[in-house]
């Protein structure tokens, strides 16, 4: 046994040399090879793999820049009108909405900031009823202890602004018809007995009847002799927010007029409406202006004509300016209407100024200025006065 022992031990420190040697060995010979990558000529190097994400190059290095998202301007939020109910709820409001005469009406309006507008009749005197506040995102508009005079139309306006300069954008604005229906009035009350409304040919004309209920039946009456008007949707026509609206005014609308409305029991008549019938051009006039010849002698006569075609019945005005006014020579015109052949009803307006003996002093610009109800335009001539030729002695 001791034999054994001794032989095992020397054979581990035999193995633990041999082992020693071997990893010395294996050093030189890397150690070698290093120094033959260095002075080796015409041998490369082997290249070593790339790590992911390093480059590999050398030189200038290339930064591929990541494409930018532009950011999309913000779009102003759409303007929402509703109305503040009771506990703090909230209706969108439509085209229009009814309200209790005696309740407090409360609008919101998101904008910032928001303009608003009301009733004629609450922008001249409002009592203190009405309040209108802009919040940081939103405007409010509150009238309390309504009235049926209080219907009307109610508009809300954003604003746009840069810097200190803001205008409404009439485009996005919200309007909403709000009716407060009244058990005693079922009209918007008024402080005139009647009103004179003027018919225009061709123009529209409305006869403001607004109720205060949209539940009440409105008819239209003549007051002499005592008829009911006949409504048909073309002619005449009715809007419970606007009134009876007469589309193409002719001579037999004229006259007195009024609304009658009637809900349930109640019935009640409106303010009294004077039509008074004027023939209303549709366009200014377009006078021509024509002189009985462009150089006159002295002594001889002048006629200068102006002239105005239009609708029949429609008063065109003439009047003139002319050189002979700056030593005071008189006015002498001749004035004349007649009809025009055709399908359409015209007429031709004309006025011809006479200058008898023409002198010096008539030499110059003829001016001719025609006005109508729409508007006024004038044109000229100029007219050359010649000397007078005497005859020669024999």
């Amino acid at each position: 046994m001791p034999l054994v022992t001794s032989f095992g031990s020397k054979g581990r420190w035999v193995l633990s040399a041999l082992l020693i040697c071997a990893v010395i060995a294996e050093l030189a010979s890397c150690q070698k090879d290093t120094e033959e990558q260095r002075t080796t000529p015409g041998r490369k190097p082997k290249p070593s793999k790339p790590k992911l994400g390093k480059s590999t190059n050398k030189g200038p290095r290339t930064v591929i820049a990541k494409p930018k998202i532009k950011a999309t301007p913000a779009v102003s939020a759409q303007a929402v009108l509703t109305q503040v109910l009771n506990r703090g709820r909230f209706k969108k409001v439509g085209d229009s909405i009814s309200v209790q005469t005696g309740d407090t009406l409360e609008l919101r309006c998101r904008g910032k900031p928001v303009q608003w507008s009301v009733p004629k009749y609450l922008e001249e005197d409002d009592d203190g009823r009405l309040r209108i506040v802009q919040h940081e995102r939103y405007g409010v508009l509150t009238l309390a202890n309504t009235t049926g005079a209080d219907t009307g139309e109610y508009t809300c306006y954003p604003m746009y602004c840069e810097d200190t300069d803001c205008r409404k954008e009439y485009d996005k604005a919200i309007k909403v018809f709000v009716f407060f229906p009244d058990p005693r009035e079922l009209f918007v009350p008024s402080s005139d007995y009647y009103e004179a409304i003027q018919l225009r040919t061709n123009w529209p004309t409305l006869l403001p009847c607004q109720v205060t209920s949209p539940e009440a039946k409105v008819t239209l009456h003549r007051e002499f002799p005592p008829v009911e008007v006949a409504v048909d949707g073309k002619e005449i026509s009715f809007n419970v927010k606007r009134g009876f609206t007469i589309h193409r005014p002719r001579p037999h609308h004229a006259g007195a007029l009024f609304c009658v409305a009637s809900l349930g029991n109640l019935r009640q008549s409106s303010t009294k409406y004077m039509l008074i019938y004027v023939n209303y051009p549709i366009a200014p006039p377009a006078p021509v202006i024509q002189a009985s010849s462009s150089s006159v002698t002295a002594g001889e006569n002048l006629h200068v004509s102006c002239s105005v075609v239009g609708e029949q019945d429609v008063v065109v005005e003439i009047t003139w300016e002319y050189p002979g006014q700056q030593i005071g020579r008189p006015l002498y015109t001749q004035e004349s209407i007649s009809p025009i052949g055709g399908g359409a009803a015209r007429q031709q307006s004309q006025s011809v100024l006479l200058v008898d003996e023409v002198r010096d002093v008539d030499q110059g610009a003829y001016v001719c200025t025609a006005h109508n109800l729409q508007g006024t335009k004038s044109v000229s001539t100029t007219v050359k006065v010649v000397p007078k030729v005497k005859a020669k002695k024999p």
